[in-house]
């Protein structure tokens, strides 16, 4: 089944604005058991895009955004007075790490770029923009009493402004990742409780710069992928995970039981230098957590009143789907999702970690002291959630004499198929398949065991390989990722319907942009990024377009505003004379 739409497309360049004629299909794949009936045995609408799921489904207060962070976009790496990141130096030291050896120094430059990249915002006509403040932007060296960057408050500022002079309601992010390699040196960053303090003077003192304009807050993103790929995997930074092989293992095994994210395609295990991932993943984890909690602590006592905004952290999590239909395996999924999902949300529902990780991990986990509990516990406003994919679970009882580790504490083994049947489609990583009903799953999982918070979706998306053969024409057309969209919409709206509060849904992600350890070998975005020609020019693919008409955001009669008139108002305010009439 197809739907074909007839437009314009834009190309963007250089040379200016050139408008080709092009016939873009959207076909919709055929997937087994899935096209009519989910694997999990639910019907969904036949039909078209359009028929499927409309921007009028969903409430007229529900917003609709993209989310980017700053390293992997922003590029300007000792630019503006920023001090060195965890990230910079992984990525330059270790280029073995990341796919083609590259890094985000110059990556899509959007700090020089900004107020353009806005104006594509405003055009898709998105009510939000995620993005991340880098720490080491406002802090280079790390903490307050190395001094302030207002070179790097300036930026932030011109990026709210931007938003909001074009009608798009910023979300910040506190932390996505880029630890002030300062402190790494000083004291192993997030390894250390004296991180605690460190990351709340940052958090303080973007509160107070940006919080008159910025109302709703990301303390975290992901701490699970920062915790898992930096002290289990090492295939972020600091790189740190197991250093000896098993005296079991004749050889080193790939790991099974550890949902693989943002990682280099094809990337084999390998040992690390240094490291304890018995010990050490729990341990920068409850650091993660103190840290969030004392950061909504400040909000709430000093800020929330007066600037009237909302504080909450976002988490990724996977659907786990039992891979035989037996009690073993209904249990292995069940501990999956808490190992994942649970290590960081019970807490601040319940203030403590889930029983089932109290209860394999033992003395190795750490424990809050009854002041924690109680500054940890409804340290949040809501809850936000990053999902791509899903993936099946089953039982794997730990082996005798095998030394504890996040992996083996689990007892699961993972795998992305069912009698040789893949769980779905693949898009351009390996690891993400692409099981939209895993969404509506994960909702409703989050509604039943965490008092149905209010949930934001924070980031939800697919890739494509990185083709170097294709031509800019050719790459642009992502019927996948349309296709994606709105299966995964239609499965939110079937979760809102069954009272699972989500109130937001933001793409991953704008833009082409550095995707890890992956590097530049895939792409994400709606906007295809050319990084050959050394202008880093963006093209929308028909993403992009296809969410322009599902927003359906027009320009009222007689108020439509010239570029030179709009860039008159950025820099003076409101020009009263100049609306253009139709």
């Amino acid at each position: 089944m197809s739907h074909t739409l007839r437009g314009q497309w834009p190309q963007i360049g250089a040379t200016g604005l050139r408008i080709a004629s092009h016939r873009i299909v959207l076909s919709m794949e055929v997937w087994p058991g899935q096209s009519c009936r989910t694997r999990m045995g639910e019907a969904v609408i036949a039909g078209n895009a359009e028929a499927k799921i409309k921007r009028s489904d969903f409430p007229k207060d529900f917003v609709f955004g993209s989310a980017t962070s700053a390293y992997q976009v922003e590029g300007a790496w000792k630019t503006g007075g920023k001090g060195l990141s965890n990230w910079d130096v992984f990525s330059m030291r270790t280029p073995g790490k990341i796919h083609g050896g590259t890094n985000a120094c110059t990556t899509i430059n959007q700090y020089n770029r900004i107020k353009d990249d806005v104006a594509l915002i405003k055009k898709v006509g998105l009510d939000s923009y995620r993005f991340s403040i880098a720490w080491t932007r406002v802090l280079p060296g790390g903490r307050l009493s190395a001094g302030i960057n207002q070179e790097g408050i300036d930026y932030y500022n011109k990026i709210i402004d931007l938003l909001l002079a074009k009608g798009i309601e910023p979300c910040a992010t506190i932390f996505h990742w880029d630890v002030p390699q300062c402190l790494e040196d000083e004291y192993g960053g997030f390894l250390s409780s004296r991180i605690v303090n460190d990351f709340c003077e940052f958090a303080e003192v973007c509160f107070w710069e940006f919080g008159d304009r910025v109302k709703n807050w990301i303390t975290l993103n992901e701490p699970w992928s920062f915790a898992i790929q930096g002290y289990v995997t090492g295939y972020f930074p600091p790189g740190r995970g197991q250093t000896t092989i098993e005296p079991i293992q004749a050889t080193i095994k790939p790991i099974k039981a550890i949902p693989l994210h943002r990682c280099k395609p094809g990337a084999p295990f390998t040992l690390c230098s240094e490291g304890n991932p018995g010990i050490e993943p729990y341990i920068v984890a409850h650091n993660l957590i103190l840290s969030h909690a004392e950061a909504v602590d400040i909000y709430r006592q000093r800020y929330q009143a007066h600037q009237e905004g909302k504080i909450g952290v976002t988490n990724v999590s996977q659907w786990f789907v039992p891979l035989n239909d037996t009690k073993d395996d209904e249990k292995a999924a069940s501990r999956a999702i808490d190992f994942m999902l649970g290590w960081f949300v019970a807490p601040i529902v319940t203030g403590d970690y889930p029983l089932t990780m109290r209860e394999r991990v033992g003395e190795r986990l750490p424990k809050f002291s009854p002041e924690q509990k109680k500054l940890v516990s409804g340290s949040y406003d809501f809850l936000g959630i990053n999902y791509y994919t899903s993936i099946y679970a089953s039982n794997s009882p730990r082996k005798p004499g095998t030394k504890p580790s996040y992996e083996t504490d689990q007892e699961i083994s993972l795998s992305d198929k069912r009698k040789g049947e893949p769980i779905g489609p693949k898009g351009g990583s390996d690891w993400l398949k692409i099981v939209p009903y895993g969404i509506y799953e994960l909702l409703v999982h989050m509604k039943k065991t965490y008092n149905n918070p209010i949930i934001h979706i924070t980031e939800n998306g697919v890739d494509e390989v990185n083709n170097t053969e294709l031509t800019v024409s050719q790459a642009r057309f992502d019927d996948t990722r349309i296709n994606y969209h709105v299966d995964h919409l239609f499965y939110v709206k079937k979760a809102m319907d069954e009272g699972v509060q989500v109130k937001s849904y933001y793409i991953w992600s704008m833009f082409d942009n550095f995707e890890w350890a992956a590097g530049f070998s895939v792409r994400f975005g709606m906007f295809y990024v050319d990084y050959v020609n050394g202008h880093l020019t963006r093209f929308p693919k028909a993403s992009a377009i296809w969410l322009m008409t599902f927003l359906n955001k027009k320009h009222k009669r007689g108020t439509l505003k010239s570029h030179v008139q709009e860039e008159e108002e950025e820099e003076y305010g409101p020009v009263q004379s100049s609306h253009v009439s139709f």
